[in-house]
């Protein structure tokens, strides 16, 4: 049986904690992709995205996936990789898990982890 308060409770308590990593959905519900999105249906996550990085102050924000990031900047003019700040955040796009070769995001979060130990 499936205990996702369990999961959540890791989450929370634990993996932020050890790895000083976290996880916000842009949108709180599954979809199977991308045409499962309603109009605006981001705007609250957009939101809450924003609190996040504002009040938490992370030294890099990670959008997986082209798609996440469209949805949070409202635009579709940009590329993987390295985008504007937020704030003081830096800000990275990296590839979706399940498209393409796996070692384009190993060498993202190679990237990524460069980065942040410079910092």
């Amino acid at each position: 049986m499936r205990d996702d308060k369990t999961l959540e409770r890791v989450y929370k308590e634990k993996f932020n904690t050890v790895y000083e990593l976290g996880f916000v959905n842009i949108i709180d519900r599954p979809t199977r992709d991308i045409t499962g999105i309603k109009k605006h249906e981001e705007l609250p996550g957009r939101k809450k995205i924003s609190r996040i990085i504002k009040s938490e102050m992370p030294k890099v924000v990670c959008f997986i996936g082209k798609v996440t990031y469209e949805k949070y900047a409202g635009s579709k003019d940009f590329s993987f990789g390295w985008q504007e700040n937020i704030g003081e955040s830096k800000v990275f796009v990296m590839h979706f898990p399940l498209r393409g070769k796996a070692l384009i995001r190993v060498r993202e979060l190679q990237e990524i982890k460069r980065t942040i130990q410079s910092l």
